[in-house]
């Protein structure tokens, strides 16, 4: 990751006072504050989903952090009329840590990840760790549904975790919106019989 990726999860506590009232309903006047306003909206939400699949506050703070940095670099080519930025946002994230897996998995390039990271301050880590303990109710669903197949498993997340509407899960999912629902009342079904056979 790059040296450009490292203040953008800390400007979520650093912002200016300016930058605050400018994501408080005014227009954004340039590019630039309109993706600020983008982050300002999606920062939390997107922490709270790499904490639900990391332990690590460093390694979700980093996920994140390249998840806007990939966001920056293809925001000119975002069209708010094929879905909502957060949306936009879930598939930019889960190639980011789909990426992340593969190579962790692999380890190949270990050095040279660990080499652009920048290590958070005790601040920063005990304020991930908290949210990566909010989100354990988010890891216990996540857990429930690891039987299912992956696309109902996203589907579950993105909709009743995260809040996204069918038509943006699938989106972010890159599947239509019938195979979606469709894929979402299996998952929701299977869960529900689980749920009866445990009790």
């Amino acid at each position: 990751m790059s040296t450009e990726a490292r203040p953008l999860v800390r400007t979520a506590h650093e912002r200016p006072v300016a930058t605050t009232a400018r994501s408080r309903g005014q227009p954004p006047s340039s590019p630039l504050e309109e993706f600020e306003q983008l982050y300002l909206r999606n920062v939390d939400v997107l922490m709270g989903y790499f904490a639900r699949r990391c332990r690590d506050p460093q390694t979700v703070a980093d996920l994140t952090s390249e998840t806007f940095v990939r966001a920056v670099d293809g925001f000119a080519g975002f069209d708010p009329r094929r879905g909502s930025d957060r949306a936009w946002l879930f598939g930019i994230a889960a190639r980011v840590f789909a990426r992340h897996c593969e190579q962790s998995a692999s380890s190949k390039d270990a050095v040279a990840r660990l080499g652009g990271h920048r290590p958070l301050d005790e601040d920063e880590i005990e304020e991930l760790a908290e949210r990566v303990d909010a989100e354990r109710e988010g890891v216990a669903l996540m857990r429930r549904c690891e039987q299912l197949p992956p696309v109902e498993r996203a589907a579950i997340e993105l909709v009743d975790l995260e809040g996204l509407t069918p038509k943006e899960a699938a989106l972010a999912l890159g599947v239509s919106r019938v195979a979606l629902r469709t894929r979402l009342s299996r998952a929701r079904s299977r869960l529900r019989k689980e749920q009866h056979r445990n009790e």
